[in-house]
């Protein structure tokens, strides 16, 4: 989608928030910091290439005749042969099996890099050469440096629309304005696609504009690595743009490990937004999208009308972005961009960076005033800033921040069947060769004390505090046998109160509350569970949930 506004001329005065602006504002969470050992491991760190998981054996791609139904968002945990991830370290091949899917049905394929990149880098622009199949293209960039001595971080700005570039340059990176569309022109029929990417591999390919404008962006950092860092540093870079460019700006931080930093805005449609929630929430269509430009792969076509039937979603994408830093931008104002379907995807992809301890290397942000499409938003500054100083300048480790503005509210809940699972943090262990004792087991009978009759529940509850308030997730879980209706009491810390409920009836708002099922999630089959949540004032640490069943 492509809407046409230009960026406010006038800036606001950012103020702080006050407790009753979060409030209103809807759902925050506030992830853990970083610790000392997470940093030294190199979470904050860009990969050193383009694909850390160039050499996974990735098998067992389903083909598109066999694609089931599903209108729940896939397993980013769950392997392609169906297995579960253990271990932090086996998401490295686990990311390239969803690299694999993403490529096939929803981007085409980013090729790596070419046979030759060559170019130059100086203070005011970078060029581009590139030979491959005795094929050749060229393209260029420009740059503008900020105040100081380099070599300085530097970010991408994706056809001139992104993040502010003052502020950018203020906080002492560099910016880099760069042309997607000398890569991956708009206005071309899917079978005659022009620009550089399609002089190397055809005005036919079946990848899409934004895998074309990420492969562009590839082959910049190709030149930077080759510069001898005099000018740029290529292990600090950062991308951004909106609308469109917001897409562009998405796919080229998920398909190069080498970005340290993404930040996309207000992408819409092809960008952050999960498919499956596009078509409920009335955002552009997906076949508007296909059909506009041909930014999405070819392959995408076989979905537009079906996204419950795709293999991959875009959850997994941001999850492809961990555990390098991510500060989506969004605008809930504007329902065409599909704000809440992006809010779920951050929350989906969010689960990955918590389980691989990089949970406050995700910022999503649609807590903003109304405004124009596009506009820099002074809400945006602070937590700009804040990123670039963490994985750009690597002076800070501020935590990032889950703020949902109220009318763009998002539950991860309401999408997924699959639970976070707790990674170890090496590879797992194999099972010892050692053969087991063989002392025969005691004589004694068990005590003959009969099992319990089942029908109970069991209730867990998950907290993300921030300063005033916080959201709690519960889940229930049903015991040996089915329940026909629950209902889970916990008492709130002093001070504490409900202020917004969902999936559940409750007795009260402060102090001792019950909440009880509604109609549709009062039975659980024996073993099953559901959820509901809950957001409040004060704290929510601390609370103790007890289930009953009906």
């Amino acid at each position: 989608m492509i809407i046409r506004s230009g960026r406010s001329s006038t800036r606001s005065v950012l103020v702080a928030l006050a407790v009753a602006a979060l409030t209103i504002a809807g759902s925050v969470s506030v992830v853990a910091r970083t610790t000392t050992a997470q940093a030294a491991a190199g979470v904050l760190a860009a990969a050193a290439v383009e694909d850390e998981g160039a050499d996974c054996a990735v098998s067992g791609l389903p083909d598109l005749g066999s694609l089931p139904t599903n209108a729940k968002l896939p397993d980013p945990f769950k392997k392609l042969n169906g297995a579960a991830i253990t271990a932090k370290s086996d998401w490295r091949c686990r990311r390239a099996e969803i690299k694999e899917l993403a490529e096939k049905f929803v981007f085409g394929e980013k090729p790596a890099k070419p046979a030759t990149v060559t170019g130059t880098v100086s203070t005011t622009n970078i060029t581009v050469n590139v030979s491959h199949n005795g094929r050749n293209s060229t393209f260029s960039a420009r740059v503008e440096l900020p105040s100081g001595t380099g070599p300085f971080p530097a970010v991408v700005v994706v056809g001139g629309f992104g993040a502010d570039t003052a502020t950018i340059k203020a906080a002492g990176a560099a910016v880099i304005s760069y042309d997607p569309l000398a890569v991956g022109r708009e206005g071309t029929p899917r079978n005659n696609k022009q620009g550089a990417f399609y002089s190397i591999y055809g005005s036919s390919s079946g990848t899409g504009l934004l895998a074309a404008w990420g492969w562009g962006v590839s082959r910049i950092i190709d030149v930077i690595e080759q510069s001898g860092n005099t000018i740029l540093k290529p292990d600090a870079m950062g991308v951004t743009g909106c609308s469109r460019y917001g897409k562009g700006a998405f796919a080229i931080g998920v398909f190069d490990q080498r970005i340290a930093l993404t930040m996309p805005i207000e992408s819409g449609s092809a960008g952050v937004p999960i498919f499956r929630g596009i078509p409920g929430e009335g955002a552009q269509s997906l076949s508007s999208a296909y059909g506009e430009q041909p930014w999405l792969g070819d392959a995408f076509g076989s979905f537009t009308g079906s996204p419950n039937r795709l293999p991959v979603d875009t959850h997994e994408m941001v999850a492809m972005v961990a555990p390098r830093g991510l500060f989506i931008m969004d605008n809930p104002h504007i329902a065409n961009l599909g704000p809440r379907s992006a809010s779920v995807a951050a929350l989906g992809g969010a689960e990955v960076y918590k389980a691989l301890g990089a949970g406050d290397n995700i910022t999503y942000w649609s807590d903003v005033q109304d405004g124009s499409h596009c506009a820099n938003r002074p809400e945006w500054r602070t937590p700009l800033q804040n990123n670039i100083r963490k994985f750009l300048l690597k002076t800070g480790n501020e935590p990032g921040v889950i703020r949902m503005h109220s009318k763009a509210l998002g539950r991860l809940a309401d999408w997924r069947d699959w639970q976070t699972p707790v990674l170890v943090d090496g590879p797992t262990t194999p099972p010892p060769t050692t053969p087991p004792p063989t002392t025969p087991p005691p004589t004694t009978l068990p005590p003959t004390t009969p099992p319990p009759t089942g029908g109970g529940c069991t209730a867990t509850v998950s907290v993300n505090q921030w300063t005033g308030g916080f959201v709690a997730a519960v889940r229930v879980t049903a015991g040996a046998a089915p329940i026909n209706g629950w209902t889970v009491t916990m008492t709130l810390p002093p001070g504490a109160s409900v202020t917004n409920i969902w999936s559940a009836n409750r007795s009260g708002t402060t102090g001792t509350v019950q909440f009880t099922n509604v109609a549709y999630n009062g039975s659980i089959g024996a073993g099953q569970s559901t959820e509901f949540g809950y957001q409040g004032t004060g704290t929510g640490a601390g609370v103790t949930p007890t289930c009953s069943a009906a």
